[in-house]
């Protein structure tokens, strides 16, 4: 984890030495945070401004209100993980059906002799 202590992220990068250097020293500076408000660019602190200028309920409805979006994305992520495992599993057993149905139509058997009849050539050839 990375960044404001009452804000950590999760860092998702590669975890290679070059990476991680890399990371460390592009983001493991002071930061912009309602602590640091002087690194803020003008952008940052009107948006902090307004966070402060609400009322702790207000604050916590917001809140509540973008977790409650997070939330439903991931729900409707999971579903239509659900949807592709399903069609996976299905084209997956349409395969494996075809796959047994030539196997026992003789594909086999078919191998062997073109096997046997190149074995054959060769033998004729010397």
């Amino acid at each position: 984890k990375w960044g404001d202590p009452s804000d950590l992220q999760d860092y998702e990068g590669p975890r290679d030495y070059d990476s991680l250097k890399q990371f460390a020293d592009e983001n493991l500076k002071p930061m912009c945070s309602v602590k640091n408000i002087d690194l803020c660019d003008s952008d940052k602190k009107a948006q902090i401004e307004k966070y402060q200028g609400m009322s702790l309920d207000e604050l916590k409805g917001l809140v509540d209100e973008e977790e409650t979006k997070i939330s439903d994305a991931e729900e409707d992520f999971m579903r239509e993980v659900e949807k592709l495992q399903a069609a996976y599993e299905q084209l997956m057993d349409t395969k494996d059906k075809k796959v047994a149905e030539v196997k026992a139509a003789g594909i086999g058997l078919m191998k062997s002799v073109i096997k046997n009849k190149e074995t054959a050539d060769k033998k004729d050839e010397l």
